[in-house]
């Protein structure tokens, strides 16, 4: 539901020029600054790309919920046998 009106709104604000510009200047200042603080900033940014795969892989490999067993479900009365 909300996808399609975030996709609306994110295409109307890439179209328009003033917001395009903001967005390349914010681009262009993430890269001076990475390039800055070079081995620092690359250090972070990987700890930061690992902890999301971390993440993922750990979301991925988590155990299956298994429902557990009614216990009243041995008790459950049946039907009786019919034979043709």
């Amino acid at each position: 539901m909300f996808l399609g009106a975030t996709l609306f709104l994110l295409i109307f604000i890439l179209l328009a020029p003033q917001p395009r510009a903001i967005l390349a200047g914010g681009a262009a200042a993430f890269a001076t600054t990475m390039t800055t603080w070079a081995p620092f900033s690359y250090v972070f940014l990987a700890i930061l790309i690992a902890a999301m795969l971390t993440g993922f892989w750990m979301l991925h490999t988590w155990p299956k919920h298994v429902e557990p067993e009614s216990p009243m479900a041995k008790y459950r009365r049946e039907g009786p046998l019919e034979e043709d």
